[in-house]
């Protein structure tokens, strides 16, 4: 199933107030990636999904290498990857490969939330920009982002974009999902969201 939506930006601020004023909803504080030099912020999106806001950490250094989601590239905030939640990684691995999706191997991660908590999960890497496939997260025994009183910002549809939409398929084939993608000129994500007063704004 989606577990979340990723929405990064050059500078995390800005991204949080363009979620804000499309939405009406503030994304709360979710924490730190250290190491990483990135921070993020997130708003429950319904039935156990969530929007992450990331980008740049002012708290912390520029780390040594690149920043996820290719955030040292990007000129404005965009939503640039989702993530497949699953319960068994390394099975679900297996299983990608053998239907000819490779997701990646797991790696492990972690983020100091902005109580102080240590939160610690495993994922696939990202996939390059522009190939629209998914990356995989399993969070073991952590108690899942949602858990945490978010505010919400309720998901109704998530759609892409893509060149070769055939590639796409590939992928979530793989994977047992279903996954509404279309043919256009550039890849990308595009989500429906219902606001506070009932409208359905679309953050892309």
């Amino acid at each position: 199933m989606l577990d979340h939506l990723v929405y990064a930006g050059p500078d995390l601020a800005e991204a949080v107030a363009r979620v804000t004023a499309l939405t009406g909803v503030t994304p709360a504080p979710g924490g730190s990636h250290l190491g990483l030099g990135t921070a993020n912020h997130l708003a429950d999106l319904g039935a156990g999904m969530y929007l992450e806001v990331i980008g740049p950490d002012p708290a912390q250094p520029d780390p040594g290498s690149p920043r996820p989601f290719s955030i040292d590239d990007l000129t404005e905030p965009a939503l640039v990857a989702w993530a497949v939640r699953t319960t068994d990684l390394d099975a679900t691995i297996a299983r990608a490969r053998a239907h000819g999706f490779d997701p990646g191997d797991a790696v492990e991660m972690s983020r100091e939330t902005h109580e102080g908590d240590v939160l610690r999960w495993r994922l696939t890497p990202p996939s390059a920009p522009g190939t629209l496939r998914p990356f995989l997260i399993d969070w073991g025994i952590t108690p899942h982002p949602t858990t945490r009183g978010l505010p919400q910002i309720p998901l109704l549809m998530v759609t892409g974009t893509h060149p070769d939409p055939e590639s796409v398929r590939r992928a979530t084939d793989a994977l047992g999902l279903e996954f509404l993608v279309r043919r256009a000129n550039e890849a990308g994500l595009s989500a429906v969201l219902k606001t506070p007063e009932g409208r359905q704004v679309a953050l892309s």
